[in-house]
């Protein structure tokens, strides 16, 4: 819920109870802390990329509204309970690489990905396009440097021989599960 509120993704109702919930608990003030460097990051970007058009809020209340519901439900007024969301775990990868899988898609997958101190990323084609947000530390793509706060995007059928991280690195990184490492 931190990371809809701070996206501004919220019902003016859900906001008011969410902020009130940040400023008395600690656990989700780190977790804001953490997501302030890359919401900032979005400030750049075309508004019509980050806020769904209203005739998609419009189409997704009518369907709500319009979904059968049984006699029970119609009786009980409470809301739905909304499970809590549960953090997946680093997994080590390879020497020096560990990812944090985040969603997966027949056509992407998105995951976090942290490079130790020195660690080569193996050469790798494109099977789509590789989008890559650079969170943390510094990381070499071929002959470009990137600092945090940078994005990388390949094209499908281009590739990648040198990826590495001097200082180690985090990054978002959104690609086809049909990569093909080398």
């Amino acid at each position: 819920m931190v990371s809809l509120w701070v996206l501004h993704a919220l019902s003016p109702s859900e906001e008011a109870l969410i902020e009130a919930h940040v400023t008395s608990c600690a656990v989700c003030q780190v977790e804001l802390d953490a997501l302030r460097p890359v919401v900032e990051t979005f400030v750049a970007w075309p508004t019509d990329v980050l806020r769904s058009p209203r005739s998609l809020w419009g189409r997704l209340a009518e369907r709500i509204a319009n979904e059968p519901r049984d006699q029970a439900t119609r009786d009980e007024a409470s809301p739905p309970t909304i499970p809590a969301w549960v953090e997946p775990e680093w997994q080590a990868v390879a020497p020096g690489i560990q990812c944090k899988l985040l969603a997966t898609e027949p056509e992407r997958v998105s995951m976090l990905v942290r490079l130790a101190p020195g660690t080569h990323y193996p050469a790798h084609s494109h099977a789509g396009i590789e989008e890559l947000h650079l969170l943390d530390g510094e990381l070499w793509i071929e002959e470009r440097k990137l600092y945090p706060g940078d994005y990388n995007r390949a094209e499908p059928g281009t590739s990648d021989k040198l990826v590495w991280s001097e200082t180690g690195c985090t990054c978002l990184l959104i690609t086809s599960p049909d990569d093909v490492l080398r």
